[in-house]
């Protein structure tokens, strides 16, 4: 007997904490990597603004993520609904949050521990390392998940 074949999200979103460095960078990585989905990212509460290391890394890449503004879960349901059958969870306070919201509903929850590159200290290219390694590591996931072709000047 053959296993129950999953089917493949139509709509995704992304959850971290502030949606200002790793959920709009993987948002940014999927909308590259499989053009026909939908994708919109989120977090717990928004952030002040766009993280600039997060845009200069993912620059490098060749996708500008300057012109994104954060907004939390909340802004993102009454501007648009709720209306996702993937929601992927960065950090624990998202994961947390997307359970909650999801209890009553036909969603897919995942989890993807991602390190919170903010917090590195010491000088400019050790800083963007750290966002280097959390942008690479989520292209790997992404391309685990979603498959699709490379991304960038690689």
């Amino acid at each position: 007997m053959d296993a129950p074949r999953v089917r493949a999200p139509q709509a995704v979103l992304f959850m971290c904490g502030r949606n200002s460095v790793r959920s709009p960078t993987a948002a940014a990585l999927l909308r590259q990597t499989a053009p026909g989905l939908y994708v919109q990212s989120a977090g717990v509460s928004p952030g002040e603004g766009m993280d600039p290391f997060a845009v200069a890394v993912m620059d490098e890449i060749g996708l500008d993520i300057s012109q994104h503004k954060p907004w939390s879960v909340e802004d993102l349901i009454d501007w648009e609904g709720f209306n996702f059958d993937l929601i992927v969870t960065l950090a624990p306070e998202a994961h947390h949050k997307a359970l909650e919201m999801t209890a009553t509903l036909a969603t897919e929850v995942e989890y993807w521990q991602t390190p919170d590159p903010v917090g590195v200290e010491g000088r400019r290219e050790l800083q963007l390392d750290a966002y280097r390694a959390m942008r690479d590591l989520l292209l790997q996931r992404v391309r685990a998940r979603f498959g699709g072709p490379s991304v960038g000047n690689e």
